[in-house]
C-alpha cells in the first residue's frame, strides 16, 4: 500500500466532495487499488489555510461548518489563505489545484501548478485556464522535475474523454471532433425549446445550479472556446490558443429561431468543434449549429456534454457523460491521482511481470 500527502487548493463544492470521498472510499482504495489519500493541507479564500504534516481528518473537514478564516481553529491553520506558502511548504505528494477559472490569464491556477511543479509536486486539477493557456510550458517544468501534469476533468468533469481518446482510439486516425461542452448552454436551449425564453431559462439554470451568478462564460461560449482549444491541441496535435477559436454563443437565439428548427426536423445546439485540414492545419470554431434529429449529438438533453470523435477507421465514435457536478469533479481529480499511481516504475514492472 503507498499512500499518498495531498494538498487541496480551493475548498468549494469539488474539492469538498473529494475529501468526502477520501473519507468514506480510502479503506475500499486501499484493497483495490493499493493506495490510500491524507490529506496534509488546505488553503480557501473564504476559510484560510492549514498544514498538517501528520494529515487532516477528511471528515472533520467535510462535516464542520466552518465560519470564514475557521480553519484557524485547526493546528496549524491560519484565518488567512496562503496559497504560495502551502504549495510551496506542505510535505505534500499531489497538489490538487479546483480553483475559479480566469479564461483571460489562467492565473492564479497557472502559477499554482507552477509553483507545485517547481517545488516537485504532481499536479491533478480540473481548471481550464492552465490546459488551455500554459500546458506547453507546465509539461515541460512537469518532466524536468520528474512529476505529472494531470487535468483530465477540465474538459467533461468526470467523462474521461482525454485518456479515452488518447488510449482507446490511438490508431484510428483520429482528425476531428464536435461536442456539446457545456451543460449550461445545453440545457438552456432544451428549455428555450419548450417554450421558454432565453432570461427565463437562464435563471432555471440557475436556481438549479447549473449556471453561475454571471452566467456570460456559459452563454457566450468562452468556456467551450477554451475546451476546443485543450481537445484540439492535445488530441490532434494543435498549438491553438484561444484567439485562434471563433467563438460565437447562444444569446443571440430567439424563440423563432428555435421553433423554425423544430419544424423543419432539426435542434440548436452549442457545438465545440476542430478538425484537421489537408494542409494539415486545424480548423477550429464555437458556434450554435442546427442539427438534423438523427445527429448522434441532437438528443443530447439537460446538463450532459456529449462529444463525437472522427476517425478514419471507426467513423464516428461518440461519447455521453455528465459535464458538471461537484462528485463529477472530484471523481476526475481522483482518476488522475490513480492515473500517477498506476505510471509508477514499480507498477509498470509489476504490470509487465
Amino acid at each position: 500500500m503507498i499512500q499518498y500527502n495531498i494538498a487541496l487548493i480551493g475548498f468549494g463544492g469539488v474539492n469538498r466532495a473529494l475529501a468526502q470521498m477520501i473519507a468514506e472510499n480510502n479503506d475500499r482504495w486501499n484493497a483495490e487499488l493499493g493506495l490510500r489519500l491524507n490529506i496534509v493541507a488546505v488553503t480557501d479564500l473564504h476559510l484560510g489555510s492549514v498544514i498538517s504534516p501528520n494529515g487532516i481528518d477528511a471528515r472533520l473537514l467535510v462535516e464542520t461548518k466552518f465560519a470564514r478564516g475557521g480553519f484557524a481553529q485547526l493546528s496549524g491553520g491560519s484565518a488567512e489563505a496562503d496559497n504560495e506558502k502551502v504549495i510551496k511548504q506542505a510535505p505534500a505528494d499531489i497538489v490538487v489545484e479546483a480553483t475559479f477559472t480566469n479564461p483571460v490569464d489562467g492565473e492564479p491556477a497557472i502559477s499554482h501548478c507552477r509553483w507545485a511543479l517547481e517545488t516537485g509536486k504532481h499536479v491533478v486539477t480540473t481548471n481550464k485556464g492552465p490546459v488551455a493557456l500554459a500546458a506547453p510550458e507546465l509539461k515541460s517544468l512537469a518532466a524536468r522535475h520528474g512529476v505529472k501534469f494531470e487535468y483530465e476533468g477540465a474538459v467533461m468533469s468526470g467523462t474521461p474523454v482525454i485518456r479515452m481518446a488518447q488510449r482507446t482510439l490511438a490508431g484510428a486516425g483520429l482528425h476531428g471532433f464536435e461536442g456539446i461542452l457545456n451543460g449550461t448552454s445545453n440545457f438552456v436551449l432544451g428549455r428555450m425549446e419548450g417554450g421558454l425564453g432565453l432570461e427565463e431559462s437562464i435563471k432555471e439554470a440557475q436556481d438549479l445550479g447549473y449556471a453561475e451568478a454571471d452566467p456570460t462564460a456559459d452563454v457566450e461560449g468562452h468556456d467551450v472556446r477554451l475546451k476546443v482549444v485543450i481537445l484540439a491541441n492535445e488530441l490532434l496535435g494543435g498549438k491553438l490558443t484561444p484567439q485562434d477559436v471563433a467563438c460565437n454563443g447562444i444569446s443571440g437565439l430567439t424563440a423563432a429561431d428555435i421553433d423554425a428548427a423544430a419544424r423543419e426536423g432539426y435542434r440548436w445546439k452549442l457545438i465545440g468543434s476542430a478538425s484537421v485540414s489537408g494542409d494539415g492545419g486545424i480548423a477550429a470554431r464555437v458556434a450554435p449549429q442546427r442539427l438534423p434529429l438523427d445527429h448522434p449529438l441532437a438528443a443530447v438533453g439537460g446538463a450532459v456534454n456529449a462529444i463525437s470523435f472522427k476517425t478514419d477507421l471507426l467513423g464516428a465514435v461518440t461519447v455521453t457523460g455528465p459535464g458538471a457536478g461537484r462528485v463529477e469533479t472530484a471523481y476526475a481529480l481522483l482518476s488522475d491521482i490513480i492515473a500517477i499511481h498506476q505510471s509508477r516504475p514499480s507498477a509498470n514492472k509489476k504490470e509487465a511481470a
